[in-house]
């Protein structure tokens, strides 16, 4: 930062970070390796008549600045851009950090992974997958505005994966927690959940192809909040009319009890940071209010080519979770948080003539954005529906659908949120949803 004063350069931005990465895989029902990783890298962004020019590196580089500026000749000028971001106050969110996990050692992390395997042993289970993620980081990030600021973080999250050949086919199961602290994870939980799902789909019955109310339990509706809701909230993707919901800001959208927030401020939510990547102060936005499109989110970047203000989202996704020292951020939101409904998921299922229970989704994906068209396999976890009781485990099933038929069809929303982190997803917070009319094919 001294350096680019020297050089009078207009703005530069210097972030860092440190973290310490413990990962545990499990293969065929045992602990399989045990990695555990010391990292620390930096990098820079350079605004000079302009021209945007970043560079990162893992080494202590006293010349990164100059190397960086090498490239100048041949940046061209961003006339849109304004500032980079200056001091502000941020809130204190709670359950962000826990020594506990900072200071795990290795014994203890494979402990917890040994629980979750214990947890979902059974005579009827095939093979045992899975891995243990857990991370500490320390952010800090400064810029010439006088921005200077830091935080630290901690997360836990595991994964089993159970299968089955007993019955008439192969099944399977997933089980799966996310915290940001070691009393909030269980170990037991996943190990359970996994196990549950798994024996409770042994000889499924096929699907009839139909039409049906579905019924996502949370790990399946963050799927589609991650992989098919979240891109049309983003500002870029809205200005450049790639939304499924470009042009229709406050208008309604979805059923009066849907409400859908970024809240990075959630007590123990994964994505959860007093200030984004760029160091701006975050705050919970609705991006739908009680049915109508109310917000969408950016960075600086995106914010001034369309003459708006950052919603303090700027991101640099890290692996497996929290930051990384990505050079230029990117815009994303925090934690996608549904906000809970009155009923619970007993409630839900009693309330469904013909639907289906939905555990887990798989190869979920966009095939026609603009239009909010996605495709997704229902292959673990399915369960038929008949006069409110669960009649049967079901055969994997695909859905060929619409984001905008699925928000104006919310039937029902459980009262059980949980954080959801599945493999390279968003973060979110969501609770169980009833979807009616959603057409199914048996696979």
């Amino acid at each position: 930062m001294k350096r680019s004063k020297e050089l009078h350069l207009d703005e530069c931005e210097v972030v860092s970070i440190q973290k310490d990465i413990i990962t545990v895989r499990i293969t065929d029902s045992e602990i399989a390796e045990t990695k555990h990783n010391r990292e620390k890298s930096s990098a820079i962004r350079i605004i000079d008549k302009k021209k945007i020019i970043s560079a990162k590196t893992t080494e202590n580089e006293k010349d990164l600045l100059e190397r960086a500026l090498q490239a100048r000749t041949f940046v061209r000028p961003m006339n849109l851009w304004n500032t980079l971001p200056f001091p502000s106050a941020s809130a204190t969110i709670e359950r962000m950090y826990d020594s506990h996990l900072a200071e795990m050692s290795d014994t203890s992390a494979i402990d917890i992974a040994q629980e979750m395997i214990n947890a979902s042993n059974h005579k009827d289970v095939t093979r045992i997958s899975g891995s243990l993620n857990i991370v500490s980081e320390t952010y800090h990030i400064v810029n010439t505005n006088g921005m200077d600021c830091s935080d630290k973080s901690t997360f836990i999250s595991g994964t089993i994966n159970t299968e089955s050949e007993t019955g008439n086919s192969a099944v399977s199961g997933i089980g799966a927690d996310c915290s940001r602290t070691k009393d909030r994870f269980s170990a037991q939980k996943i190990g359970h959940d996994a196990l549950e799902m798994c024996v409770s789909s042994i000889n499924p019955q096929k699907v009839e192809s139909d039409t049906y109310q579905i019924i996502f339990d949370p790990y399946a509706f963050g799927d589609l909040l991650s992989f098919v809701f979240s891109v049309n909230f983003n500002l870029k993707t809205y200005s450049e009319k790639r939304s499924c919901f470009s042009g229709k800001f406050g208008e309604k959208i979805s059923d009066d009890s849907l409400t859908i927030m970024d809240d990075p401020h959630a007590p123990d939510g994964i994505g959860s940071k007093p200030s984004d990547d760029e160091g701006v102060a975050t705050k919970p936005q609705y991006l739908i209010n009680s049915g109508v499109f109310s917000g969408l989110f950016s960075d600086s970047f995106e914010a001034f080519k369309n003459q708006k203000r950052s919603s303090a989202n700027a991101a640099r996704p890290g692996s497996p979770m929290g930051r990384s020292t990505q050079p230029s951020t990117v815009p994303q939101p925090h934690n996608l948080r549904v906000v809970d409904g009155k009923h619970s998921r007993e409630e839900i299922i009693k309330d469904t003539k013909k639907g289906l229970l939905v555990g887990r989704l798989w190869y979920t994906y966009p095939i026609n954005p603009e239009q909010g068209d996605f495709s997704c396999t229902a292959r673990s976890g399915v369960k038929i529906i008949k006069d409110g009781k669960i009649s049967s485990p079901g055969k994997s099933v695909r859905i060929v659908h619409n984001l905008k038929n699925i928000l104006a069809n919310i039937t029902a929303i459980g009262n059980d949120s949980r954080n959801i982190l599945q493999w390279h997803s968003l973060p979110s917070i969501t609770p169980t949803i009833s979807v009616s009319g959603i057409p199914v094919t048996p696979l």
